[in-house]
C-alpha cells in the first residue's frame, strides 16, 4: 500500500486571521503547495445560527459570530495563485445551492484550475441555514442526491434531460463542461448509513469518513464500500478515501507534527488514499505559519521516503 497523499485543511473560517487579513488564506495555499501538500481543503457554512446544540459531534468548536468565507470563491482565488495543488471542499453543504448553479460554479472552477477540483459534499446539520436559503431541511438527503445527480447530468452530453423528485431539467445546455473526464470528482462525507452508501455507490468517487472514525472503523468502511461497488459493477480499486490524521503528542505533551504525520502509513494500510491534516491543530497564530510549513515540508518528505 502506497503512502496516501497529504491534504491540509486551511483556516478560511474563524479568527485565525483578523477580518482585514482574511485574504492571507491564499498565501497559506501557496505555502502548502511548496511544502508538498497534495490538496488544500476548505469547509462551508453559508450562515450560522445560535442553535448549535444540533451539532452531532460534540460541542460546536467555534463562536457563532466568526467569519466563514464562501468555499468555492476561496478556491477560485487559490486556483489563480497556485499551479498544481488540488482544491477541495470538506465539506460543501450541497443542498443549500440550486443544482444547476452548483454544476456551473464547479465546472467553471474546474476549467479555470485546469482540472484540480474535488467536491466533498454532505447534507449539513443546521436547520436555520436551510431556512435562510429557502431549502427544506427535512428533505436535505433527497436534495443532496438530486443536486449531485443533476450535476452529473449537466456535466455530460448536452442538451440535458433530467428528472428527480426535486430537480427537473428539460433540454438544457450548461457549458463549459469540467476538464476532468467524467466531471468533477464527488466525495460524500459521513457515516455509511444505507442511504449514504447507496449515494456513494451510484454517484460518488470518494468517501470522507467522520473525523473521529477509528482505524478499525475505517478498515471496515472501506471494505463495505468496495463490496458495494463490486456488486454494482464498479471498479473498487478506483475508490478514493480521505481520512483524518489523529493528532499525536510528543514526550513534552505538545502536539507533534512528526508523530501525527507518521500516522499516514496506518491510514494507507487501512485503505485511505488521502491523509487529512488539520492545520489549526498545530499552529494557533499567523506568526507561527512559516515555521509550521518549514517543519511540514521536512517531516512529510521523510514520511514519503519511508514508503
Amino acid at each position: 500500500m502506497s503512502t496516501p497523499t497529504l491534504t491540509l485543511t486551511i483556516p478560511s473560517y474563524g479568527r485565525f486571521f483578523p477580518v482585514d487579513r482574511l485574504h492571507e488564506v491564499i498565501e497559506l495555499a501557496r505555502m502548502a503547495e511548496r511544502a508538498g501538500v497534495g490538496s488544500v481543503v476548505v469547509p462551508d457554512h453559508v450562515v450560522m445560527s445560535d442553535q448549535t446544540q444540533r451539532y452531532e459531534w460534540g460541542e460546536f468548536p467555534l463562536p457563532i459570530d466568526v467569519p466563514w468565507l464562501e468555499p468555492m470563491t476561496v478556491l477560485a482565488a487559490i486556483a489563480g495563485a497556485t499551479e498544481h495543488v488540488r482544491l477541495a471542499t470538506g465539506i460543501l453543504i450541497a443542498p443549500l445551492r440550486p443544482a444547476a448553479l452548483l454544476a456551473k460554479v464547479a465546472a467553471t472552477l474546474d476549467v479555470l484550475s485546469r482540472g484540480r477540483l474535488d467536491l466533498g459534499v454532505g447534507t449539513g446539520w443546521q436547520k436555520e441555514e436551510f431556512d435562510a436559503v429557502g431549502a427544506d431541511y427535512e428533505q436535505r438527503g433527497q436534495l443532496l442526491n438530486d443536486a449531485i445527480a443533476a450535476c452529473r447530468a449537466l456535466w455530460g452530453e448536452s442538451p440535458t434531460h433530467f428528472t428527480s423528485p426535486t430537480v427537473t431539467l428539460e433540454k438544457i445546455w450548461s457549458e463549459p463542461k469540467p476538464v476532468q473526464p467524467g466531471g468533477v470528482p464527488i466525495w460524500f462525507s459521513g457515516t455509511l448509513t444505507k442511504r449514504n452508501l447507496d449515494r456513494l455507490t451510484r454517484l460518488g468517487d470518494g468517501w470522507i469518513p467522520i473525523m473521529n472514525e477509528t482505524l478499525d472503523g475505517l478498515t471496515a468502511g472501506v471494505a463495505r464500500v468496495k463490496q458495494a461497488w463490486s456488486e454494482a459493477g464498479r471498479d473498487p480499486e478506483k475508490l478514493r478515501v480521505r481520512a483524518t490524521l489523529e493528532r499525536e503528542r510528543g514526550a513534552d505533551g505538545r502536539p507533534s507534527l512528526a508523530r501525527t504525520l507518521a500516522g499516514a502509513h496506518d491510514l494507507g494500510r487501512r485503505g485511505a488514499t488521502e491523509a487529512q491534516l488539520q492545520m489549526l491543530a498545530f499552529v494557533r497564530k499567523p506568526e507561527g505559519v512559516p515555521a509550521f510549513f518549514d517543519e511540514l515540508r521536512e517531516v512529510w518528505a521523510a514520511v514519503q521516503a519511508e514508503g
